[in-house]
């Protein structure tokens, strides 16, 4: 059997398709480790997530706390957080009238 030499440009060619395919399986490597990142930053992004909840929920329960503790010293009203002025109901309003009336008896 006779032997054959390719020629250079076949030898190119195949060279070059080499080349690329090693170039593509890097890039699949890359790729892979990209998606392997993506999805630790998604898994740390819902960890924030879930304590931020945790935390809001927590916040809401000492806001149910305070205006508990508030509406019983001072009973119900709207309070200008702004000026720290408190403005009680009508009904407390004439509550605490009968009590000054009644004191002032």
């Amino acid at each position: 059997m006779a032997e054959i030499k390719f020629s250079n440009d076949d030898i190119k060619s195949l060279n070059d398709l080499s080349q690329k395919y090693q170039t593509i399986q890097s890039s699949f490597g890359q790729l892979r480790v990209q998606k392997i990142l993506v999805s630790q930053q998604q898994a740390n992004l819902e960890e924030a997530e879930a304590k931020l909840e945790a935390e809001y929920i927590d916040n809401q329960n000492e806001e149910r706390e305070l205006v508990k503790k508030l509406n019983e010293k001072y009973g119900p009203g709207t309070l200008d957080p702004e000026t720290g002025v408190f403005t009680p109901t009508e009904e407390v309003k004439e509550e605490i009238a009968e009590e000054i009336a009644e004191e002032a008896k």
